[in-house]
């Protein structure tokens, strides 16, 4: 099997997807900004490029076929880091793009990271390269950190609910995908957990797994944006905090799909048993 590129190895994504193609024997070259933190893993070479860089990038990918992309971290400039790099993959005749995208992705999406996911999309697609997209939904591991001091999540979710889901989970969908040249070609999954909850469902699973109470508080969108201006964070990361709350209320996360089971050929992790696989996540709130 040829060589795969993998992104984001340094990652909580790409570097589950990397452990696991070392573990299969896969021939794999790791795109990283910093090499002091990719992971020594067996038949892995290890380049420098970022995404903004158009010739680190194709240099990078030359006589790569296919490549496992990760977005990019949250920036202002984001978007035009990704079309950057798959201008570089197009130039650099890579065959393949398998991308990790949004669930919901759109132009017109609530969340406003999802519209740059869609944008991203389409030029994958505008490239000619083989693609897949992986459109995963939130992150059931980040739901910890997503609680203040005060045991509170707070956020303009509503009553909405969202089909959290494991990242070990989507790097087995991301693996499954790599192994099978052209199984999946042209194919976009929604990448979910096994049922969609409320953040006040959430709370209560966090509580129960915590041994602490925690709470779940709805505020409208003006309260969102003003108890998130002491951050001192740019306004368009701001904008990004809220939405995905706002996006949750309106329904646009609560997708449920198997694609779990029918592609990685298991059942997807709940939020209970991602609590209890990984203790560690929780302690700060104990």
């Amino acid at each position: 099997m040829e060589r795969i590129a993998v992104t984001g190895a340094t990652g909580g994504v790409g570097g589950r997807v990397a452990r696991r193609l070392a573990d299969a024997g896969v021939a794999q070259r790791l795109v990283v900004r910093d090499p002091a933190r990719a992971p020594d893993l067996d038949n892995a070479d290890v380049v420098v490029a970022r995404y903004a860089d158009a010739e680190a990038m194709r240099r990078a990918l030359d006589g790569i076929e296919t490549l496992f992309f990760v977005s990019a971290a949250e920036a202002a400039d984001r978007l035009e880091q990704h079309k950057t790099a798959v201008d570089a993959a197009s130039s650099a005749d890579v065959r393949r793009i398998v991308y990790v995208s949004f669930l919901g992705a759109a132009p017109q999406a609530t969340f406003t990271l999802a519209r740059q996911h869609w944008a991203t999309e389409e030029h994958i697609r505008a490239s000619g390269v083989r693609f897949t997209f992986l459109r995963d939904s939130l992150y059931s591991d980040f739901l910890p950190l997503m609680v203040g001091a005060d045991r509170m999540i707070r956020g303009p979710a509503g009553d909405g609910a969202a089909s959290v889901v494991a990242r070990d989970d989507i790097a087995d969908v991301a693996v499954a995908v790599l192994l099978d040249d052209g199984g999946h070609d042209g194919t976009t999954y929604d990448v979910t957990g096994p049922q969609a909850l409320t953040m006040a469902e959430m709370a209560e699973e966090l509580s129960r797994a915590v041994g602490q109470p925690i709470r779940y508080v709805n505020e409208t969108l003006e309260e969102a944006y003003a108890s998130r201006a002491s951050y001192g964070a740019p306004d368009w990361e701001v904008e990004g905090w809220v939405t995905s709350y706002a996006a949750i209320a309106a329904g646009e996360l609560a997708t449920v799909s198997d694609t779990v089971r029918r592609v990685a050929g298991h059942e997807a992790t709940s939020l209970a048993e991602q609590l209890r696989r990984y203790p560690d996540s929780y302690q700060h709130l104990r």
